[in-house]
């Protein structure tokens, strides 16, 4: 089985043998998707590295860490449809792609479909799924699966078009919880967000990271999406409520800090989102709160 309908996008930075391992399995894969590589200015031969052992890659080096935005650098070399993203530490499971492509195609409405996640080396599911499973968001009647508000990029097909018609990831966010943002424009343009459990990602999450910087850019990231989209009362509630909940440390006042020094472009640039699309972003608020999968760590 081949299938054209899909480009597997994934984003890298020194990261050289998880980015083996994954492209491995992708190579493996029964629909032979067309792979993309945005190599974010890695230092450990990880082009050259990719080039010798998958020749059949495309690979973009844009000689800096672009973070998230090295995605929107790929996508516009995208000629399929549907794109999927996965990091150098995920890979989709075989038939996953076709199933994400078939539901995409059956509705026109759909923008994106997020998968199960599996975490390796134990083959358990990742504790965020219980959350996507059990959204409380209403959708149509003929949505597929549980409504999402948010997706993740590393167990995402979507639709190419919708994603550039969206602007693709904010180059400010950078990374960490960049996808809060991109997902609430996809709504407010009119597509629809779902989780589809019949299909498989599989994550070894690496050793390589840096937990601190994840979690201050994550912090930073969703005030800026709040203040950004929601309007004035729930953002207070957020940024209050984050202020109480995270870590009270030099990297959660560093994160504050940095948020507040953007507020001339977040204001210049601020978008307040359709109604109907921030009742549903209030409904996610209580479980986001008893959440044990979006703390804070590190």
């Amino acid at each position: 089985m081949t299938d054209p309908r899909t480009t597997v996008v994934v984003i890298t930075h020194n990261r050289r043998p998880e980015l083996l391992r994954t492209l491995d399995r992708l190579a493996e894969l029964p629909e032979r998707p067309e792979v993309i590589v945005t190599d974010n200015g890695s230092t450990d031969g990880t082009s050259a590295a990719v080039a010798r052992h998958h020749p059949q890659v495309r690979l973009l080096s844009p000689g800096r860490n672009l973070g998230a935005v090295g995605r929107n650098l790929a996508v516009r070399r995208v000629r399929t449809p549907y794109v999927a993203f996965c990091d150098d530490d995920s890979w989709w499971a075989p038939g996953a792609l076709a199933g994400a492509a078939d539901l995409l195609d059956r509705h026109a409405a759909l923008g994106s479909v997020t998968a199960r996640i599996v975490v390796e080396p134990d083959g358990r599911e990742d504790p965020i799924v219980e959350e996507l499973r059990n959204s409380p968001l209403p959708g149509p009647r003929w949505l597929p699966g549980p409504a999402l508000g948010s997706f993740l990029a590393a167990a995402t097909v979507l639709r190419t078009d919708a994603f550039r018609r969206a602007g693709g990831f904010h180059p400010r966010l950078w990374l960490g919880g960049e996808e809060e943002l991109l997902a609430a424009d996809l709504a407010a343009d009119g597509w629809w967000l779902t989780y589809a459990d019949e299909l498989t990602i599989h994550h070894h999450p690496s050793t390589v990271r840096d937990s601190t910087r994840r979690r201050r850019d994550g912090i930073r990231n969703t005030l800026w999406f709040t203040w950004l989209r929601r309007p004035l009362g729930p953002a207070l509630r957020r940024t209050l409520y984050l202020a109480r909940t995270v870590p009270r440390d030099t990297t959660s006042l560093h994160a504050f800090a940095e948020a507040a020094g953007a507020l001339p472009w977040i204001v210049r640039e601020r978008r307040v989102l359709p109604p109907e699309v921030e009742a549903r972003l209030r409904l996610l608020e209580a479980g986001q709160r008893r959440s044990k999968a979006r703390r804070y760590t590190g």
